[in-house]
């Protein structure tokens, strides 16, 4: 059975269907990068996984659980499983880069302060920004702030990490960084992620399926050789675009 699975899922705002219809699967241990044009329900996408949206009619199902219609403690238990990389990193600019990852674990764990410390270590050393524990985010580089929250999104071990446009506003070196390490944290913590994206060229690169929204609906969904390949009209167009060229 898939750990994450989209049963026919319509989102409807103001009657307009943003998603309309969207079906698929996501492994355990799997990378899925969710691309297309601007507005056409990514983030929406991300937002039902842990409930801060609901379909109007359809499945959103986390290991087995409806997560649309589950009570609140199961909602919680599933929440407490998954990470959460914003766009814009999200980090508070009064804490330091190591009380900024400290955040998740400092309410409902039980966690003691020694405990607490080890975790943020852990998860700092993960990312490669040990260093840079008791800086503060204007203090260090917009890469770094996003390894910052990266740390922060996998401290309390969740085996589910979203991530919303993971290299926005980052230099291309910085951001194939960024994609290295969400690769890496894959594979070393045995995460499954889904990650929103823009940069298609990048999702090419370290995805293990891309899924392609167009219109509110499932274009494609495949291996990143046969997505490449694909003779879909609307995928030979988003690559086309992505490149700078016309079909």
């Amino acid at each position: 059975m898939a750990l994450i699975e989209f049963q026919n899922v319509v989102k409807k705002f103001g009657g307009t269907a943003v998603l309309d219809g969207v079906s698929f699967t996501v492994e355990k241990g799997e990378i899925l990068c969710l691309v297309g044009p601007s507005g056409t329900g990514k983030s929406v996408t991300l937002k039902h996984l842990v409930r801060l949206l609901t379909p109007t009619s359809g499945h959103v199902v986390v290991d087995g659980v409806d997560v649309a219609t589950c009570d609140e403690r199961t909602l919680s238990a599933i929440r407490r499983r998954v990470g959460y990389l914003f766009q814009g990193g999200a980090l508070l600019a009064w804490m330091t880069v190591a009380e900024n990852v400290a955040l998740p674990l400092q309410e409902g764990t039980g966690l003691s302060d020694e405990e607490i410390d080890a975790r943020v270590a852990k998860a700092l050393a993960a990312v490669e920004l040990t260093d840079a524990a008791d800086k503060y985010p204007a203090e260090i580089s917009g890469g770094m702030q996003k390894r910052a929250g990266l740390a922060r999104a996998v401290v309390r071990e969740s085996d589910i990490v979203l991530y919303d446009e993971p290299t926005s506003g980052l230099d291309p070196v910085t951001s194939v960084t960024i994609n290295k390490l969400i690769r890496k944290l894959n594979k070393a913590l045995g995460i499954t992620s889904v990650v929103v994206t823009h940069d298609l060229q990048s999702a090419l690169g370290f995805a293990d399926r891309i899924l392609l929204l167009k219109g509110g609906k499932v274009v494609e969904c495949s291996e990143p050789a046969k997505f490449a390949a694909s003779t879909n009209r609307d995928v030979m167009e988003f690559l086309a675009a992505m490149k700078g060229d016309t079909i």
